[in-house]
């Protein structure tokens, strides 16, 4: 079964006949014993520290279809290396196109977005206020905030709604979190360790959707909730957003609260927090045990991970460019 590789270390990647040879720096640049990965067990490489590799090993990393997903000293996504498309349909991205060009077939999948994510923060904070945490306000805030999604005609509108959702959403954290703060969401740079954990954890998710678009033929340029940009895939922004609730937050709350992270897991370096890369080891760890983890599928009738459940979204969203099956966006139903 193939995996994901995380690349903490900088290092020298290279081609050994048909195997990855990873060969390791430490922190003195010296070269440690090299690691050996056999290409049919990788799906995609996170790299954290510098890569030094040549278009030879990306020649071999594309025709074996494995991504690479790069990420700079502060922890920001800075961008993928993605192998040539394999899944290619005309039809889909004509009907695509259209979907997004369409006001009135865009709004439709933008609600949907919107409504997928609420429900699951909603989800998220029903779970923590039957367990003690008094988050009914923010509660009431967001359901109120819901009443008005069919009211507005416009993205841009639409996506002030989902900020407004966000933050109300976020305001509860300081309730549910028990020994840090959250305070005001800050992205750039993050002022502490929630928002540092959110960003790196939204970096993640956004990654993880991006790859399985690939593994079908949509295509992630073309997005509908957020506004197509240069040099990102946004439909992996939308998809991600019905799913930091599920993966991204309850992975936060849990690695806080059961103390799997501390307060000197993370500096403060030119006002921004940052994570130390034992944090990072932890998180990615507590991440991938997250979206690993398998659940009972109403409608398929067997278990499937939560990275296959973003999978089947793509196809979901599939099926409903092409006007065979009306778009239900992902909720929670446990």
């Amino acid at each position: 079964m193939k995996k994901t590789y995380y690349l903490f270390n900088a290092g020298r990647m290279s081609r050994k006949d048909n195997t990855l040879q990873f060969t390791p720096q430490d922190e003195e640049g010296k070269e440690l014993p090299p690691k050996y990965i056999p290409i049919e067990s990788v799906s995609d490489l996170y790299c954290y520290g510098a890569l030094d590799a040549n278009s030879a090993l990306y020649n071999f990393l594309g025709k074996s279809q494995v991504a690479v997903h790069f990420f700079d000293y502060y922890e920001h996504y800075t961008g993928s290396f993605m192998p040539k498309d394999y899944l290619l349909a005309g039809k889909v991205q004509i009907e695509q196109t259209m979907h997004h060009v369409k006001k009135e077939k865009r709004m439709v999948l933008a609600r949907l977005f919107i409504e997928g994510a609420a429900f699951n923060m909603l989800k998220n904070l029903r779970y923590y206020n039957n367990r003690e945490k008094n988050v009914q306000p923010q509660i009431d805030s967001i359901e109120q905030f819901m009443e008005m999604l069919h009211g507005y005609t416009e993205v841009d509108e639409l996506m002030g709604l989902e900020g407004n959702i966000r933050q109300c959403y976020y305001q509860a954290f300081e309730t549910i979190i028990d020994e840090f703060t959250m305070g005001n969401r800050t992205k750039q740079p993050p002022s502490n360790e929630v928002n540092a954990l959110i960003s790196f954890g939204n970096m993640m998710c956004y990654s993880l959707c991006l790859g399985q678009i690939y593994h079908t033929q949509l295509n992630p340029t073309i997005s509908f909730l957020h506004e197509p940009g240069a040099r990102r895939y946004s439909l992996a922004l939308d998809l991600a957003e019905i799913f930091k609730p599920l993966l991204v937050d309850r992975t936060i709350f849990t690695v806080l609260n059961k103390k799997q992270l501390q307060a000197d897991d993370f500096r403060i370096e030119l006002n921004r927090c940052i994570m130390k890369d034992a944090a990072k080891k932890t998180f990615v760890k507590a991440f991938e045990e997250r979206i690993n983890e398998t659940i009972q599928h109403r409608s398929l009738k067997r278990s499937v991970s939560y990275k296959h459940l973003v999978k089947l979204e793509c196809y979901k969203l599939s099926k409903h460019i092409l006007g065979v099956e009306t778009y239900k966006p992902f909720k929670t139903w446990w």
